[in-house]
């Protein structure tokens, strides 16, 4: 298990036994967007999947954390929401379909920037004509670095994301700031962008 894994493992467990299961700032922002048939890549304990679904949704989510699968999972299951929840190791993950909105939040920065760059590809790739898209990253300029795996993230330039969309449409674009434990600040940017209809043959 990889340091971000085991990282996220433990705060989970701890979530779920606390109860902590509210949507945090970055997924109050997505849900809105959020239509027809979502990924939502890096779930966590899928607080964004189940507000999604049960405003009626159909929702793919994927994480790699064993914990927040089986919760999401059994919370489907009690509520009887139109999830379906994987456990899948999101940096070499191959999305199949397409998808009228894609999420991916506070995730791509825990890879090397490669891999992020390939999955963000990837990510965008599977938006149908006329779909969103909303990616979180933390960017350079942060000191909040604990949770990361020395040998494997990627901090975003404050622009980089959306210069990554180039061609789609930006219809939000944020940079928030927040303090961390030990006086450490946490930079992110949130881009939600939609993707060009198809030009007719």
């Amino acid at each position: 298990m990889s340091h971000s894994i085991h990282f996220f493992e433990t705060q989970f467990r701890q979530q779920v036994a606390d109860g902590v299961l509210h949507l945090n700032p970055f997924e109050t922002l997505a849900l809105p967007y959020l239509r027809g048939r979502v990924l939502d890549y890096g779930c966590g304990l899928g607080n964004l999947a189940v507000a999604a679904a049960q405003a009626g949704c159909e929702v793919l989510a994927l994480d790699a954390a064993p914990t927040a699968i089986h919760h999401l999972n059994q919370r489907a299951l009690q509520e009887g929401l139109a999830i379906t929840a994987g456990e899948a190791d999101l940096r070499e993950h191959v999305v199949e379909g397409e998808f009228d909105a894609v999420v991916a939040i506070g995730l791509l920065m825990f890879f090397d920037c490669a891999t992020a760059h390939r999955q963000l590809a990837q990510l965008q790739r599977c938006v149908k004509p006329g779909g969103v898209a909303i990616i979180n990253v933390l960017v350079e300029g942060t000191t909040f670095m604990a949770m990361f795996d020395p040998a494997g993230h990627c901090l975003f330039g404050r622009d980089e994301l959306r210069e990554r969309f180039a061609g789609w449409t930006i219809i939000e674009e944020r940079h928030e700031t927040f303090t961390a434990i030990g006086d450490r600040l946490k930079v992110f940017v949130t881009v939600v962008a939609r993707k060009h209809d198809a030009v007719p043959a």
